[in-house]
């Protein structure tokens, strides 16, 4: 599988990131099936967060074999520094680690949120202590709603942060006012030297009323044709690594996607964009109704 460098923090990421959502709230068999996946893909990199129901505790058995070949990226979602505090050291307990290769702000998607962690005793003044205190080598943030992108190009003008999470994909793209706020994001994020990570590969749409095929709140793609152009669309674009998708039914293909990837020419693209038709709208996402 291809790897880019993470921005500033020089890591040579696959192009695909162990998500671990997925395996939050399946069996211990069923997440040592998903961990066996991605160590034959080569990949990497392992993102992970204490909201990830009990994914902490799945990957545990797996750190002490596999910690030194993983750049390990974690998360808190708490807002001020005395809880991130104590989320950060039950993060360590839960995982079985001392330490991570990246910390970041979670869930940051409101501007409320943003003035809640950068201001006064807020979230980021126990990440930056984390890493004052060589816990930590890198400091990011992460956001998942329709206004991410806005947001995050508030917080690097508040602070320098290492990386950024975001959503993005082919879907997302229809959405011009998303689309702008995105790529001038990229833009900034690679002019910093800022290492890129982009959430919700595969997402399609939303589900509405219907009963949930998948364990992602939002519908995902799930043939392995429509995969292969939202992944390869993703992974066309300025950006270094990509989360996978939270559902352990649906990794295997993604990972198949990525390992066959070649870039899409603009047309080939575009393409895949004229594509994409939401059977329905997400606004927790910013995915519009199919035309």
């Amino acid at each position: 599988m291809e790897k880019r460098r993470l921005g500033r923090t020089g890591h040579e990421s696959t192009v695909v990131t162990f998500g671990t959502a997925g395996i939050g709230r399946v069996s211990q068999a069923v997440a040592d099936i998903a961990v066996g996946q991605i160590l034959e893909h080569g990949v990497n990199h392992i993102d992970i967060a204490p909201t990830y129901g009990e994914a902490m505790e799945r990957m545990a058995p797996w750190m002490p074999k596999i910690r030194d070949s993983m750049f390990l990226g974690a998360k808190t979602r708490e807002r001020t520094r005395e809880s991130a505090w104590q989320n950060i050291e039950s993060c360590m307990h839960r995982l079985g680690v001392d330490s991570f290769d990246l910390f970041q702000l979670h869930s940051v998607g409101t501007m409320d949120d943003l003035d809640a962690v950068t201001g006064s005793g807020g979230a980021l003044e126990a990440v930056v202590e984390l890493r004052e205190r060589g816990l930590t080598r890198w400091v990011g943030i992460t956001g998942h709603g329709p206004d991410a992108p806005r947001i995050h190009l508030e917080a690097l003008r508040r602070f320098d942060f290492d990386t950024v999470m975001f959503p993005l994909n082919a879907t997302l793209w229809r959405n011009s006012d998303y689309r702008e706020y995105a790529a001038e994001l990229l833009s900034v994020a690679n002019d910093r030297d800022v290492g890129i990570h982009t959430i919700k590969m595969l997402a399609r749409g939303g589900w509405g009323e219907r009963e949930r095929e998948h364990s992602t709140w939002y519908d995902p793609h799930r043939r392995q044709e429509d995969i292969d152009g939202a992944l390869w669309w993703l992974l066309s674009q300025p950006m270094h690594t990509a989360p996978s998708v939270g559902d352990v039914q649906l990794l295997p293909l993604a990972l198949d996607a990525a390992e066959r990837f070649v870039p899409l020419s603009a047309d080939e693209q575009a393409n895949v964009v004229g594509r994409q038709s939401p059977p329905l709208p997400e606004p927790g996402l910013g995915i519009l109704a199919a035309d």
